[in-house]
Order: C-alpha cells, then sequence, then structure tokens
C-alpha cells in the first residue's frame, strides 16, 4: 500500500528525499569541520558509510515521475525541468558569491571575483552543482525517449563504471549518476511495486536492510566500494536501502519533520550552506563543544534548520522569490499560482 498524503504527495517518498538531503547536508557539514580542524571525528564514518548511495537515490528519486511529463510539449518541459532549475541556479550562485566575494577579493582580486562568477555557468559552483546536473539529465532523457531503454541504460551504466575524471564536473557527475536517474525513470513502476511490498511484508523488509548494511559497510571498510561494478551494485541497492527504510517510515508514520524535509529537500538544498557555515565558525572558534564527531552533528542539524528557518521568515513576504519561482521566469503564463516552489 502506497500511503498518499491529503496534497496528494507520495509519503514514502518524501521520507525518501528527507534521508537524502540530510545525508547531503552531513556530509558537508562533517568534512567541512574536518577539513578546518584538521582531523577526523566520528561522524566521518557515517558519511563514508553513505558516500556508496547517498547522491544515486537523490538522482534515482529524481527520475521516478519524469515518464508523466517526458512526452509533453518542449515548452512546457522546459519550463518545468530546465528554466525552473535554472532560475535557481543563478539566483543562489548570486547570493552565495554575495556572501564569499570578500574572501574570493583577499585571495585574487575583485576581477578573479568576477571571472570566477562567470566560470560558475560552465563549471558549477561548490553545493549546487546537483541542481545544475538536473536539466541536463531532463534534456537527454527526453531526446532519448524514443530509443530503446537498454541500450540507454547500458550507456549509463559504462559511464558509470568508467569512473571518468575530467575534472569539470558537469561531465564527471553526469557519466556518474546519469544510469541513476535513468533507472528511476524507466523502473518507476517496478520501485513503487517494490515500495507496497516493503510495506506489506515489513519484517522481511527488514532483514533485507540489515543484511544490506552489512555488505555496504563491508565493502566499504575494506576500501573496495568504488571499484567499477562495485559502486553501480552499491548505488542501486543502496538506492533500494533508503526506499525501504522510508517506506516503512510511511508505513508506521513515524518522524514526521524528515517527511517535511523531504518536501522542502530543495529549499534545504539551496540555503544550508550559510547556516552551516556560521555553526561551523562559531563552534570551532569558541570550542564550546569539544567532541568533533559532535560539533559535525550541531552543524548537520543547524544546516538544515536553519535553511528552514530562512524559508519560513520569507515564504510571505515580497523576499519569498528566493524560494519560489515568480511568473516573469517562465516560458509559459499560467493564471495560478503566481510563483512556483523550488520543490
Amino acid at each position: 500500500m502506497t500511503h498518499t498524503s491529503k496534497t496528494g504527495r507520495v509519503d514514502w517518498v518524501d521520507y525518501a528525499k528527507g534521508i537524502c538531503i540530510v545525508m547531503v547536508v552531513m556530509m558537508h557539514s562533517t568534512l567541512g569541520v574536518e577539513l578546518a580542524a584538521g582531523r577526523d571525528g566520528w561522524m566521518h564514518h557515517a558519511v563514508e558509510f553513505a558516500r556508496p548511495f547517498r547522491m544515486p537515490d537523490f538522482f534515482l528519486i529524481s527520475g521516478l515521475f519524469l515518464a508523466r511529463v517526458v512526452d509533453r510539449d518542449w515548452r512546457d518541459y522546459l519550463d518545468r525541468k530546465v528554466v525552473h532549475f535554472a532560475y535557481f541556479y543563478v539566483l543562489w550562485v548570486t547570493i552565495q558569491f554575495a556572501f564569499k566575494a570578500p574572501m574570493f577579493a583577499a585571495e585574487q582580486g575583485w576581477g578573479g571575483v568576477a571571472l570566477s562568477y562567470l566560470e560558475a555557468f560552465i563549471e558549477p559552483f561548490g553545493t549546487l552543482w546537483f541542481i545544475y546536473l538536473l536539466p541536463i539529465f531532463f534534456v537527454v532523457i527526453k531526446l532519448t525517449r524514443n530509443v530503446p531503454w537498454p541500450v540507454i541504460w547500458l550507456i549509463g551504466a559504462g559511464l558509470e563504471m568508467l569512473h571518468v575524471n575530467t575534472g569539470w564536473t558537469a561531465i564527471d557527475e553526469f557519466a556518474h549518476r546519469f544510469v541513476y536517474i535513468y533507472t528511476g525513470y524507466v523502473f518507476a513502476s517496478r520501485v513503487f511495486d517494490f515500495t507496497a511490498g516493503v510495506q506489506r511484508r515489513p519484517v522481511l523488509a527488514l532483514g533485507g536492510f540489515a543484511l544490506w548494511a552489512l555488505l555496504n559497510g563491508g565493502l566499504v571498510a575494506a576500501g573496495v566500494s568504488e571499484w567499477p561494478l562495485i559502486s553501480l551494485a552499491l548505488g542501486l541497492l543502496g538506492a533500494g536501502a533508503v526506499m525501504t527504510a522510508a517506506a516503512l517510515l510511511a508505513r508506521s508514520h513515524l518522524f514526521d519533520a524528515l517527511r517535511y524535509c523531504g518536501q522542502n529537500s530543495i529549499v534545504i538544498y539551496l540555503a544550508f550552506f550559510l547556516p552551516m557555515a556560521a555553526t561551523r565558525i562559531v563552534l570551532l572558534k569558541t570550542g564550546i563543544i569539544a567532541d568533533l564527531g559532535l560539533v559535525s552533528l550541531t552543524v548537520t542539524l543547524a544546516g538544515v534548520v536553519g535553511a528552514l528557518l530562512w524559508f519560513w521568515a520569507v515564504r510571505n513576504t515580497p523576499f519569498r522569490f528566493l524560494f519560489e519561482r515568480p511568473a516573469w521566469a517562465r516560458l509559459k503564463s499560467r493564471r495560478a499560482p503566481t510563483l512556483q516552489p523550488a520543490e
């Protein structure tokens, strides 16, 4: 049974997206704290455990509902799947540069800052590479929708196993991640059947989840999780594990806060950088928390909650354009709503 909320959202999908976005914030928070401190904390192990499946699952979920819109006319499709994300990318690149410009200027001068800003439209900037890449994936999938899916899937799998490393984020991440979003697109109905089966047989699902955790953790500890084929297998299995956890959470209606994070995952993704960085600086300078793992955990929480507070603070003000796309930033005018949420 798939649980659907009153708004028409699929609960387990929101839980899965919540798990993913928290893991993303956790990674950036933990690695940032450890880099600044010059040593690792216990949260480092959690980040490494999640590395094989953290982004594969996020991209797989992003493909689940694509089949519903991929055959729409190009104008409407580009508006929803390209211009939508382009608007938020341009806006938040500009915001991030506004905060970081003084630091960049001290290193490379204001001319260097301007060049770096322009470069951000070729080389995705910082944490924003995910929403830079999504429109590229969406366009490629629409262009190839009439090609037999096994051909495209095998090409995507081959690219993932090549572990392409050109130094250009868009190229490298396209090769690493395309197979996952395409898997979500092609196998969406089977994914929903899988999660429905998880909810019908929770004990069996928990047993499978435990076996996966041992396998994933063992291969990460052995240092082979990024080997060709193993990385692809762990990405797909890990995505299945996250969806299993999400389906069980939706079945029990536990941790609604996590589901809310999933509903607003793009909001968190866009805005977590500032509260995360500010909290990290304060905690490391004051030393109020001695344990580095606890510092990383606190910074993670601050990044998630801080982003949501930012969203809540502006949602009924003229500044809601930070998280809602205004009518002027659309290819196609609509009567309502006048703004479109980032999600």
